[in-house]
């Protein structure tokens, strides 16, 4: 969430970054908040100077009683009636106004950083770097989707019948693969100074609006409406939640936790090339790195943060490619994105199997996530995240990109966890 003085103090600059989200009417909005602001800083004040009138007419009331005045006593009790009737009207107005202003700014996306490119979709990202060649496929390649059936490791039809569409069942070697992956992503993270928590699956509205989710992806998540709590879309939402409502010292920081979760995202898109198999799925795993740094360290980290999956892809012997995502496609709470994406030679295509954000002072704030430094002074922290990695396209890459005459080769660094060299 945006601060009010920082739109107060960068108005312009502001305006031009929602711009660069390809947001029109990015001043209205902005003048919105302002006004709203205002509004609850003159209905304070009016409060304020009517509460301390009536405690002085209060206090005024015992003297004059004392001195055998109860004429005026009685008019300065009609006096306080009024104000108190008053100040109830008061205190209900203000919190309507900042009810108003809260989701106000909810409903404002993060300020893009200034090296986020100008853009409409994701055919404006720009690829800033790209690693490892192309797969030399063998003759009758086939795509993941048609290799999983052979084999009989991932199972669709199945997921079908238990649950519906975009929840498979990994099977035999497919199973073991899958945590194989798992342990080594959680392994490398532990490594790396991460240390690993087992969330919950499912979190409040509370945490979905503290990291962004709400009121922006609503429709993306799967809800339980009997007790008001959605499935995960990501570990990032109950891994950074576990610093809600935290002022932390400097003794503290960093932050670096890892997380593996189950993920569940109710969009899967239309049918077709694009989301069959493994590209697109409703519930799928991903091991989540996350971060709470001082607001200095921030992209320096954001860094260290991508440095770190591409080290995991080059072990994995996966090409890959990285994108600034443009203004139009950045994510709502974010300010700066780099998305990973490996070739996928079946498919003849790149999918998107890692983001790593910083989002700033944006989740910070909807959280109120600070720390005291040097002087006790209380400052917002930044949050960053990444996906390290998303698995299902991990699977389908490099089920795809080795083929073999004796069946899927495992990638070296695997074996250790599969117990296999090939399915």
């Amino acid at each position: 969430m945006l601060l009010v003085s920082n739109i107060l103090q960068h108005k312009e600059e502001f305006i031009k970054g929602l711009a660069k989200r390809n947001i029109k009417d990015g001043e209205s909005l902005l003048n919105a908040v302002i006004e709203l602001d205002s509004q609850r800083k003159s209905t304070q004040q009016e409060l304020d100077a009517n509460l301390s009138e009536a405690k002085s007419i209060a206090k005024a009331i015992g003297g004059l009683m004392k001195e055998g005045k109860r004429e005026e006593a009685e008019q300065a009790k009609a006096q306080t009636a009024d104000l108190k009737i008053k100040n109830k009207n008061l205190g209900e107005l203000l919190n309507r106004i900042q009810e108003d202003l809260k989701q106000a700014l909810y409903n404002l996306p993060n300020i893009p950083h200034p090296s986020v490119p100008e853009g409409n979709s994701d055919e404006d990202n720009e690829e800033i770097k790209r690693v490892g060649d192309l797969p030399q496929m063998m003759d009758g390649a086939k795509a993941h989707w048609d290799i999983i059936k052979e084999k009989d490791i991932i199972d669709f039809e199945l997921g079908i019948k238990i649950t519906g569409a975009g929840f498979p069942v990994y099977k035999g070697k497919g199973a073991r693969l899958q945590r194989s992956l798992v342990n080594f992503f959680l392994d490398e993270a532990s490594k790396a100074g991460y240390m690993e928590v087992q969330p919950p699956i499912v979190v409040n509205e509370a945490s979905g609006y503290a990291t962004g989710q709400l009121p922006d992806k609503e429709g993306q998540m799967y809800h339980i409406e009997a007790e008001n709590l959605y499935l995960i879309p990501t570990a990032e939402v109950p891994l950074t939640n576990i610093y809600r409502d935290v002022i932390l010292s400097e003794a503290d920081l960093p932050i670096k936790n890892v997380g593996f979760t189950p993920s569940f995202r109710r969009e899967a898109g239309s049918w077709g090339a694009h989301v069959r198999g493994l590209n697109r799925l409703h519930q799928f795993d991903k091991v989540e790195i996350i971060q709470v740094r001082k607001p200095e360290e921030s992209y320096d980290t954001l860094q260290d943060m991508c440095n770190h999956v591409a080290g995991l892809l080059e072990k994995l012997e996966l090409p890959y490619r990285i994108l600034r995502l443009c203004g139009g496609d950045i994510g709502f709470t974010s300010a700066l994105t780099f998305d990973f994406e490996v070739y996928s030679g079946g498919q003849d295509k790149w999918l998107e199997v890692s983001s790593v954000s910083n989002f700033e002072t944006y989740q910070a704030n909807r959280l109120k996530l600070r720390y005291k430094d040097e002087n006790k002074k209380s400052v917002l922290l930044h949050t960053l995240n990444g996906s390290a990695l998303a698995l299902p396209r991990i699977m389908a890459a490099m089920i795809e990109n080795n083929q073999t005459d004796k069946g899927i080769k495992i990638p070296e660094v695997l074996i250790p966890y599969t117990g296999f060299e090939y399915i």
